[in-house]
């Protein structure tokens, strides 16, 4: 028994020993993105359309809630079928607003369909170029340390960043 647990003792330092000779490095790919320019063009091309969509929505509201405030004003002057045909007119008008958001931004909108068209291929080359990079430097793991990330400490030895931005040909 004690040679069993022995055993297990010296493959467990074993294992400690091959982890700690393999090449950790992380990268921070907001940084990254934001050196590159196609990225930035990209991403206020998104902001721009975003803005000029939700705009033509809030203009149909808008007309939702001019309608609605004529209604309420004209109500008493309504025949019973006009009320009707009133009320229908201002569901119609809020279903379309409701309906075009959707379409621009909803899940599998034209907004997502969009951003996959123009921050996909960049998302791409940034992931190839930190795998190139993983794979020539033999890097064992690369994190990345953008956004909630969990490290506590990182070594600036260790960032990557600028290595995947010069792969990618925006640094020198």
């Amino acid at each position: 028994m004690k040679k069993k647990g022995f055993s297990i003792l010296i493959l467990s330092f074993m294992s400690l020993f091959v982890v700690a000779q393999q090449k950790i490095g992380y990268v921070d790919t907001d940084y990254i993105l934001k050196n590159i320019p196609a990225y930035q063009a990209a991403q206020a091309q998104l902001d721009k359309i975003s803005a000029d969509w939700q705009k033509e929505i809030e203009n149909i509201y808008a007309q939702v809630d001019k309608m609605y405030r004529d209604f309420q004003a004209e109500k008493v002057l309504l025949t019973e079928e006009m009320k009707i045909k009133r009320e229908n007119e201002i569901i119609a008008k809020e279903k379309e607003a409701k309906d075009l958001q959707k379409k621009y931004f909803g899940k599998d909108g034209e907004l997502f369909k969009k951003r996959t068209e123009l921050i996909k291929p960049i998302q791409d080359d940034v992931f190839n170029a930190i795998k190139d990079i993983a794979i020539q430097g033999n890097y064992a793991l690369i994190f990345d340390v953008a956004g909630n990330s969990n490290m506590l400490y990182t070594d600036p030895k260790l960032d990557k960043s600028d290595e995947v931005l010069k792969k990618l040909g925006y640094k020198n």
